[in-house]
């Protein structure tokens, strides 16, 4: 309209034609008189987000909820649109067109993400659009700090697996002897429906009255997970990459392992990594990165001299490893039920490497599960569980139909 208007407005001069100088007039101060119409629009314009749930696993999906609003109780806002700013792995950039804003309006929009890979994303910030009627001027703001979204990795469905020879978790375990002998007694008073076989009664004479023995107290079962992070040792893009099944993997057995009752030992390939029950464990495996150590000697090193009570599982999911690796991690374990997951997808030199790996890991008394996809694992954990189960000999575990 400038151009035209200059245009006009010149040519009307030189030529001696008035209405035509009028119309270059015209052009010129529409311009100025729709950029009257927006000022100060952005400053009216607010907004709050709200992301529902702020916490999802890989694959669900998430509802960023925005609302904007007028906060003039006066001036309308002419024209509105939005867009708000989400990483390339949530995929496109998503617009609203809202339209006029009256005085004190507002105005609901919302959108659905699908992180197919864990992280913590930032949602944000939001782009806010302001132009006049005529769309002669627009005005961008973004108007907010970005939210957060945190995606877990999959916690798959795994099924118990056999320790010691009992049931799992707290309904089987070791059973302490302190405070249960005759010499040693625990003893408290006899409260009603109390068996009468469990009154102790050299402590009813000494007392004067009822006394029976404690409960047998449980000793949690001790379980150790080894997760190979290592950037070299893995092969893949997002969702698909070897990474992600062996976090995927370690993800479903630590929380298997809680739910069972076990007190679990994590590490990652640069040592331990917190435990803090199933939610903070899904979390730390969320924002773990990729290690660049070069091997693994190091966390099977803390893996073998782990202090406390002897494991009596132990599971180690990797990805490619050299043949020193496999032998040194044969070492560990000594008489606990050993677990190691090849994800097949992961950086092997050759198909003999892997075959390799898995020779001397059985040789040692590991059963191995070779897994291609997080989806085949339930599948071979659960095989794996009943060979644990029957104490038969160390084998492999490949993937069958689905």
């Amino acid at each position: 309209m400038l151009v035209f208007g200059l245009a006009a407005l010149v040519a009307g001069l030189v030529v001696g034609q008035f209405e035509l100088v009028g119309v270059g007039v015209f052009l010129l101060s529409v311009p100025p008189l729709s950029a009257l119409t927006v000022l100060g629009a952005g400053s009216r314009v607010v907004q709050s987000r709200l992301v529902r749930p702020p916490h999802v696993q890989a694959g669900q999906s998430a509802r960023v909820l925005l609302r904007v609003g007028n906060s003039s109780s006066v001036w309308p806002v002419p024209s509105v649109s939005l867009a708000d700013a989400v990483p390339v792995r949530l995929g496109e950039e998503p617009r609203f067109d809202v339209g006029h804003l009256s005085a004190r309006a507002v105005r609901d929009v919302g959108y659905l993400v699908q992180p197919q890979v864990r992280g913590r994303y930032p949602i944000g910030p939001l782009r806010v659009v302001i132009g006049d009627p005529l769309g002669c001027v627009r005005v961008s703001r973004d108007v907010d700090a970005p939210a957060s979204l945190l995606v877990t990795p999959r916690a798959l469905p795994l099924s118990p697996v056999e320790v010691r020879g009992g049931p799992q978790g707290e309904h089987t375990p070791l059973r302490s002897s302190a405070g249960i002998g005759e010499q040693d007694p625990v003893p408290r008073e006899y409260q009603h429906g109390d068996e009468l076989r469990r009154v102790h009664w050299r402590s009813t004479a000494k007392h004067g009255e009822l006394m029976v023995r404690r409960d047998e107290q449980h000793q949690r079962e001790h379980s150790v997970l080894l997760v190979d992070t290592r950037t070299g040792a893995h092969r893949g893009e997002q969702a698909e990459s070897s990474l992600e099944t062996a976090v995927t993997t370690a993800a479903s057995v630590a929380v298997r392992c809680l739910q069972d009752g076990h007190d679990l030992d994590l590490y990652g390939a640069d040592g331990p990594l917190p435990v803090s029950g199933a939610s903070g464990i899904l979390d730390g495996l969320a924002v773990a990165e990729a290690s660049d150590a070069p091997h693994l000697m190091p966390a099977i090193s803390a893996l073998g001299s782990g202090r406390g009570p002897s494991p009596g599982l132990v599971t180690a999911v990797l990805g490619a490893i050299s043949p020193e690796e496999a032998d040194a991690l044969a070492r560990t374990g000594h008489e606990a039920r050993k677990v190691a997951v090849l994800c097949t997808g992961a950086a092997w030199s050759s198909g003999e490497a892997l075959h390799g790996a898995e020779r001397v890991l059985t040789a040692s008394g590991w059963h191995v599960l070779l897994l291609s996809h997080p989806d085949r694992l339930p599948q071979l954990w659960r095989a794996a569980g009943e060979g644990l189960l029957t104490a038969a000999a160390p084998r492999v575990f490949t993937e069958g139909p689905l």
